[in-house]
Formats: C-alpha cells, structure tokens, sequence
C-alpha cells in the first residue's frame, strides 16, 4: 500500500518545484540603466551601516588626560583672530588660531567674525558660541579674556598677514617677532600650516577648543532642540550641496541640468570657465565635480538606504534639482518646513548653518556629498560622541566607476564595494592630529 502513495506524491513534489523555479524566472528584474531608480538593492545586502567596521577614531589620550604644561605666568601679548567665510570656515580657522595663541604664549582674544552680505551674516561670535563656558573649558589650555586691559583696549591691532602662505610656515619665526613688538597682534591662520609641528600643549589646546569648549549659546541649543524634536527618527542627516555657487566655482559641465538652473549657475559664474574636452574628464575623474541629487540619490539607493527612510537635508539656500532626490526619497524634511516662517526668514546664515551642525551631530546617521569644513566639523564631532554612522559619499568613485562604463546593477556593486570599505576603516575625519586610530 505504501509503494502505491510514492509515485504520485513524488510526481506533485516535481511539479510544484517547476512551477517556483519558472515564476523566478519570468519575475526576474532585469538590471537597470545607469542612473536608474529602481529600489532594487545590490545583491539583497543590508544597509551600509550594517558592515563590520574594522577601525574607528577616538581622541587621543594624550589629549584626554589632560596631561597639560602649566601656562607660563607672564604672557608675550594679545591675539585676536579674525575669521572669515561661512560659519565652519571661521569655526575652523578659530581652533587654528587657539593653537597658535598657545604655541606663541599669548592671551586670546574673543575673535572677530566677519559681517558679510554674501553670507546674509552679520553676527558674532557670542552671538553664536557660549563665552562663559568657552573661557571655563579653556582654563588652563590657554588664557582667555572677554576684554583688554585700559591700555590696549582702544588700539587698532596690528594686522599680521598668514592666510596666503604656503610651505612650512613656522609661526615662531614669522609671527612672536611681531607680538613682542607691538603686544597685540590680529591674525588669521595660514590654510596650509603644519600642525604636526605644534607641540603637545599646543595641538590639545586646539583639540580642546574645537570639540570640548565651543558650545552654542543656550538660545541656539534650544532653537536646535526644538527642531531636532520635530524631526521623525530615526534619522539620517544629508548634507547635500548643489547651489548655484558651488556648481560654476567646480568648473564642471552639467549637460543635463534644467533650463533655469543653467542660468542660475551662469549668473554667478564669472571668470571660472568650466573645463573642457580631456582636461573636464580628468577634472571629473578626481572627484572634483559635486554630485546631484539625482546622482545622490542612485548612491544611497547602491548602498540599500531604504526610500522611506527620514532624511534631514542640511543645506543652504538655493539648491537646484532638488527633485531628483525628492521624487525617490519622499520623508525629507527641511529647517524651512519644519520652523515657522517668521523664525526662518528672520535667521541669519551663521544661525541656519549652527542649526545643520547641532541636528547633524545629533543624528543617528550622516552622510555628506562633499567634504567642506561643515562635514570635517560634524564627523569628528560624531567620533568625539562615540557615534560610528558617518560617511563621506565618493565623487572619485562615483565618476571613475562611471567613465569604466559601468551601469547599473554592476555600477551599484561596485559603488558598494567602494563605501563600504571606507566605512570598515573609518575614514574622512576632521584634525586627524586630535584623533587617534582603535583597531577594532
């Protein structure tokens, strides 16, 4: 009897397994364009947060300990730091200057921030930073003073120019001759200094000011708290950068741009020309040219972000095609929609760019399509927090694997392959001098 039940049970196994093998078949996507859409995953992988991380960044320990060299009792003068640029630049540029405050033994001065119409800005630095606590953290790294003494107060400093030189610049030798000599000096750091050559007291009075002593005021942490608050999580923070600026400064050609984002990008154009015939597809091929959204958008997609995933788009004013990443990824949320319009027409630059920062470190993931003082800020801020979700987007990669001819699924895999091994190592973090490197 049981023989008899054999053959035709065997017989529905067959047909059935048929029948699954031919709808894999049939339903089998076939792999799309170069830049599309399609919310297919590489391969089914997990999202790229989900990679093993095989290196990460913490503050050094020489730092930490706070292992410091007393501060001499008399000082060699007064520095003032003048910043200038968007509000990370001067941020930037500040830590710079604490260092070299130390370096040369000096009182610092609070600095002075540019007032500039480009940037809509006309604060100051306390109207951004809190001093008190800026002056009680830095107690014992390098002495501060809110004033100057009577018989300096009512002079012009003396203007020592730093910012365009190159090479070893060694501000001993360049620099102290002028602090001694006029006991009050204005300066703002050369872009290409050599921290590696400051001293320890040196470099942890920098680390300590960038990551430890500059803390928004309380009315800007609250504004921050308040739109982080209204922000569903959990979050990803994007830090997109497509304006019209950006786009003519890169001098690279965007064919397909709309009518009237070309002409935004001509508006502000001037002088820089962009690239032409071998030498824009080497330009491109560096990883000069910034990505579109749309570009983004296939990015995030190759790493296995879902679509409905939360997205806080920290940006300025003014981006262009928009849409590409708006019509995919539809949960993103703006500081315009998310504060009330009296409160976002009344912000200056400084305010908007200290709400993107405060939210962006906040958030439980960030991803930058470039890698501008805002993005160096907020990364290592986030190691400094001990929060691993960080990655830089790659415009190299993105082009190289492009020019390969490469479309696609092939084009996702590959873009893949590139992100997730710079997040197992870590990399793409701001004063690497402040950061030391942690097997995991």
């Amino acid at each position: 009897m049981t023989a008899l039940t054999v053959k035709p049970l065997f017989s529905i196994v067959v047909l059935t397994l048929t029948l699954v093998v031919a709808t894999l078949f049939i339903s089998r996507p076939s792999p799309p364009s170069q830049f599309s859409l399609s919310p297919a995953t590489p391969s089914g992988k997990c999202d790229i947060w989900s990679v093993q991380r095989l290196v990460e960044w913490r503050p050094c320990k020489w730092w930490l300990d706070g292992d410091l060299t007393a501060l001499p009792a008399e000082s060699n003068g007064y520095i003032r730091v003048d910043c200038y640029g968007g509000l990370n630049q001067m941020r930037r540029d500040f830590c710079d200057g604490v260092g070299i405050a130390r370096l040369l033994n000096a009182t610092l001065v609070l600095p002075r921030f540019e007032v500039a119409a480009y940037w809509n800005e006309s604060s100051g630095f306390a109207d951004v930073f809190d001093v008190d606590y800026f002056i009680q953290q830095m107690n014992g790294y390098v002495k501060v003073v809110k004033d100057l003494p009577p018989e300096i107060s009512s002079r012009v400093p003396f203007r020592v120019d730093t910012s365009k030189r190159k090479g070893q610049f060694d501000y001993i030798e360049s620099v102290l001759p002028s602090l001694f000599e006029h006991h009050y000096i204005s300066i703002t750091p050369a872009m290409s200094q050599r921290r590696d050559r400051y001293p320890l007291h040196a470099k942890s009075a920098l680390c300590q000011a960038c990551y430890n002593a500059l803390r928004l005021t309380k009315a800007l942490e609250k504004k921050g708290a308040e739109l982080l608050q209204a922000i569903p999580k959990p979050f990803l923070s994007l830090h997109l950068r497509f304006e019209p600026d950006m786009v003519a400064y890169s001098q690279c050609q965007f064919p397909s741009l709309s009518p009237a984002s070309l002409e935004s990008v001509d508006a502000v154009r001037g002088d820089r020309k962009p690239w032409t015939g071998e030498m824009a597809t080497i330009w491109r091929k560096r990883g000069k040219c910034p990505l579109t959204p749309s570009e983004t958008t296939f990015i995030l997609q190759s790493l296995s972000i879902p679509t409905d995933t939360n997205i806080y788009l920290a940006a300025g004013d003014g981006l262009m095609e928009i849409e590409g990443l708006t019509s995919v990824y539809t949960n993103v949320f703006t500081k315009s929609s998310l504060l009330s319009g009296e409160d976002f027409t009344n912000m200056h630059g400084n305010t908007k760019a200290a709400l993107d920062y405060y939210v962006s470190i906040n958030s439980d993931s960030y991803m930058a399509t470039y890698f501008g003082n805002m993005d160096k800020m907020v990364a290592a801020m986030r190691a400094f927090n001990g929060m691993s979700k960080t990655l830089f987007l790659s415009r190299r990669a993105f082009a190289d694997f492009s020019s390969q001819g490469l479309k696609g699924r092939e084009l996702m895999e590959a873009l893949w392959k590139a992100h997730s091994d710079d997040f197992a190592m870590g990399r793409g973090y701001a004063l690497p001098d402040c950061f030391c490197e942690f097997k995991l």
